[in-house]
């Protein structure tokens, strides 16, 4: 199925009669800023594959009973 310019002409219709041409501009405002601060958010962080190894272990061993239990 194609869209056609008359089904984003419908769509674009709908949305206005649901939102509002006051809201409208506030809602497609809003979904810049969010795109924008994801994209950023994208830049400063680089994408980490493998955790570094950390120089402790995990699970240290237990330290064994200093006295048997009666």
């Amino acid at each position: 199925m194609e869209l056609s310019p008359m089904h984003i002409f419908l769509v674009l219709l709908i949305v206005l009669v649901l939102f509002g041409g006051r809201k409208l501009p506030e809602l497609m405002r809003g979904l810049g800023q969010g795109i924008r601060e994801f994209k950023d958010g994208m830049r400063e962080q680089p994408p980490q594959t493998n955790p570094p190894p950390s120089s402790t272990p995990a699970n240290p061993p237990a330290a064994a009973p200093s006295e048997p239990k009666k």
